[in-house]
């Protein structure tokens, strides 16, 4: 649910660079994604069982949380500082996808992994186009990332492996 509310919030938030019909549309989607989600998570087995995660995983799940929220103001204000400041976005995409990583290990989910290196990607990849001289590629790598985390929180990242199927009563 999280990784689809900031999915939302990526593309909501960045699209207005685009011109006015393609923004609106793309918001229009956004918020259809959204909803898709939500009415996937609903349906039984679209979750995992639950089981309660150990200390252990708690304290990585603690700290990555922490170093994220440390991460994002402080390298966002050195890229402002630099004269950077549209690849801000990309840096926080870049941080929210760093944050993912070690929760493969921790809750034995390799989803993560697979999202940490979609967000990592999508953020290196962005800030290349906008260094070639793409003004946009912030804002887009923004949105291609706010469906990235809407793909994942729906489950269709979850690779082969991790399909499950569904019985009806």
């Amino acid at each position: 649910m999280m990784g689809a509310l900031g999915g939302l919030f990526f593309i909501l938030c960045n699209v207005g660079t685009f011109p006015a019909a393609l923004a609106w549309t793309l918001r229009g989607l956004g918020v259809l994604a959204f909803f898709l989600v939500i009415y996937r998570l609903r349906q039984p087995g679209a979750l995992p069982a639950g089981r309660r995660p150990d200390a252990a995983s708690w304290r990585t799940y603690q700290m990555s949380v922490g170093l994220m929220l440390l991460a994002i103001p402080l390298g966002a204000r050195l890229l402002t500082g630099a004269g950077q400041a549209p690849l801000v976005v990309l840096w926080v995409v870049l941080v929210v996808g760093a944050h993912f990583y070690p929760f493969a290990q921790a809750f034995g989910a390799p989803v993560f992994r697979r999202l940490a290196f979609m967000l990592l990607g999508t953020a290196v990849v962005f800030a290349g186009l906008f260094g070639l001289g793409w003004g946009a590629a912030p804002a887009a790598g923004a949105a291609v990332a706010g469906a990235a985390l809407m793909w994942s929180s729906a489950g269709l990242a979850a690779g082969q492996g991790a399909r499950r199927t569904h019985h009806t009563p």
